[in-house]
């Protein structure tokens, strides 16, 4: 799937609906539950690695909606959000009560309807306001940490996340939260940036400051593969998954149109040992190398954003089981002579 910009692809933005809810309401709804990790400690406050530097990414979050052309920035969570939409849709039932994990702007809820979705909530870690996008169905904004999702067990029909669980320290205990939440029966329907997103961009980066300066630091933060979330979404829990991968690739006129675009997306890195500033001379080179390594006849340059789409249920006596070990009737050797020609005799 290819996006191509000018200098950005333009939106018009919506007018806000809904109400906020915030903290003090949510943690009333669990006893107990902290209003964020500390400096030092992972989102599951259980010592796990510690990647990003979460109050960043609230900031950032919180700049980016600030900002008046917002709209500008939404076309990748606005395609993500539809491809996530429609992965309910192939859901044949209506789902009661759901939970938008990091909905901001309502990128997955602008394309439900009631027929899908009777009632939405919508969490944000940004108390930034942002208008989001119009949506017949009645919604409630909760301000909230994808890291300590502030809800009873079993609250949900439905849970949705779009480009925004690559953020958390502890995705393993961001998926078991979202288990938890789940009602039996209630599915997990999310989307997140895979391993091998803005690989043009990392790999000039590191080239141009290999040369320039003799070494390099990360620019583009660490994203999960696909067989490590399959096994991740099966180790909190899951049941029946489906993840698959797409890759969307954006046409911008130069580097820096795509790493404004990332800042404006709220997308650029938080890790801990991120370099915070680019020498001159260094941008530079990366921006030659973009060009002679990735640049089209056209004269612009790709972003590859590879989006993981997962599907996970939480289990229910009333899901299908799987035949036990040995009950096949058929085995796998007798498929290869079912389009073989018979060597009997017709009559």
């Amino acid at each position: 799937m290819n996006i191509r910009v000018g200098l950005r692809l333009l939106q018009t933005s919506a007018s806000s609906s809904g109400s906020w809810i915030w903290s003090s309401w949510c943690r009333s709804l669990r006893p107990g539950l902290r209003s964020g990790p500390s400096r030092g400690m992972s989102g599951s406050g259980r010592g796990t690695m510690n990647v990003f530097n979460r109050e960043m990414k609230r900031k950032q979050k919180s700049w980016a909606a600030s900002l008046p052309d917002s709209h500008q920035y939404d076309y990748l969570r606005d395609e993500v959000g539809g491809q996530v939409a429609d992965r309910v849709y192939d859901i044949a039932r209506t789902f009661p009560l759901a939970l938008d994990i990091g909905g901001g702007k309502g990128h997955v809820a602008q394309h439900l309807t009631k027929d899908s979705v009777e009632r939405l909530f919508m969490t944000d870690v940004s108390r930034q306001n942002p208008a989001h996008r119009p949506t017949e169905i009645q919604t409630h904004r909760v301000l909230a940490d994808e890291e300590f999702l502030p809800f009873r067990e079993n609250t949900f029909d439905l849970v949705l996340s779009s480009l925004t669980l690559h953020w958390t320290n502890d995705l393993p205990g961001a998926l078991r939260q979202i288990h938890q939440v789940l009602k039996p029966d209630g599915v997990f329907v999310g989307a997140m940036v895979g391993a091998e997103t803005l690989f043009e961009l990392r790999c000039s980066l590191q080239l141009a400051e290999m040369e320039r300066e003799g070494g390099f630091s990360p620019h583009v933060s660490p994203y999960t593969t696909v067989t490590d979330l399959g096994n991740l979404l099966g180790q909190a829990g899951f049941s029946m998954l489906t993840v698959d991968i797409d890759e969307v690739q954006v046409y911008y006129p130069g580097i820096m149109e795509v790493m404004t675009d990332l800042q404006g997306m709220a997308e650029s890195s938080c890790a801990w040992n991120r370099k915070s500033l680019l020498h001159r001379d260094s941008i530079l080179a990366a921006a030659a190398v973009y060009q002679e390594m990735y640049g089209s006849n056209t004269g612009t340059v790709p972003a590859s954003f590879h989006i993981l789409y997962m599907i996970g249920w939480k289990p229910h006596e009333s899901q299908a089981k799987p035949a036990k070990r040995g009950s096949a009737t058929v085995s796998f050797g007798d498929l290869s002579k079912i389009n073989q020609p018979s060597n009997k005799d017709p009559s």
